[in-house]
């Protein structure tokens, strides 16, 4: 609970004094790749549907049944993917927003021990790995919603898929910010599933959502970064 109460913080951090000038950038990047996912949603679901579940198929009598569990497995599939991407583009944003607010919270401006061009150079290079490690593991879930019966219990498996990589991937930001790794990262990140699975599935409901998708980016990196300073820093 203390990660999903630090993501819904977030929120009031948002207008705050001092931090709005670096929200604006990933709030703006967020309202654009989202708009984008959402119009190819809208536009592409029916022609994957009608691919994948065509009317006079052999599984046409649970039609009503799967077609909901098809689309809901397609929009995972669409805004993980285009999630992953705004991540990318806003990744440098995200690592001043982090820094902004762990100076808010604690009175101390984080430390890489780079300088503000290499930071942002190596916020871009760490994204693309991450970027990497997480679609070498989707592939497998790709492969498993393509094959028929299996692909049933792929939206759940998506769903908490999606729910560790938001954690990881916006838990990345306030770390970066001190110089640790994304291996290094994921050793101290593990073993808290209820962080993990609390945080990062409240994310990508939020990123699922219409309207509250475009905070998403800006308030949970927020809410990584008070997670990191309340509950994560001292530990070794």
């Amino acid at each position: 609970m203390r990660a999903i109460n630090t993501l819904l913080e977030g929120f009031r951090w948002l207008s705050r004094p001092g931090l709005r000038r670096y929200v604006w950038v990933p709030l703006s990047i967020n309202i654009v790749v989202f708009a984008l996912a959402t119009w190819g949603f809208v536009h592409y679901l029916n022609v994957v549907m009608e691919h994948f579940l065509p009317a006079d198929s052999w599984l046409s009598y649970l039609r009503w049944v799967l077609w909901p569990l098809l689309a809901v497995l397609f929009g995972l599939i669409v805004f993980y993917t285009f999630s992953l991407l705004a991540n990318l583009i806003a990744a440098p944003f995200n690592g001043f927003l982090a820094a902004a607010v762990e100076r808010l919270e604690t009175g101390v401006t984080p430390d890489s021990g780079l300088t503000l061009a290499q930071e942002a150079r190596a916020s871009i290079s760490q994204e693309v790995r991450k970027t990497f490690f997480f679609l070498s593991r989707a592939v497998v879930l790709l492969i498993l919603s393509l094959i028929p019966v299996l692909n049933l219990i792929a939206p759940f498996l998506w769903f908490a898929f999606s729910a560790w990589v938001a954690y990881l991937q916006y838990m990345d930001y306030p770390m970066a910010n001190h110089g640790i790794r994304f291996a290094e990262q994921r050793r101290r990140l593990r073993g808290r599933p209820l962080d993990t699975f609390g945080f990062g599935g409240l994310a990508t409901v939020m990123m699922m959502v219409p309207i509250l998708n475009l905070f998403a980016m800006p308030v949970s990196v927020i809410g990584a970064t008070l997670h990191w300073c309340r509950h994560i820093k001292e530990e070794k």
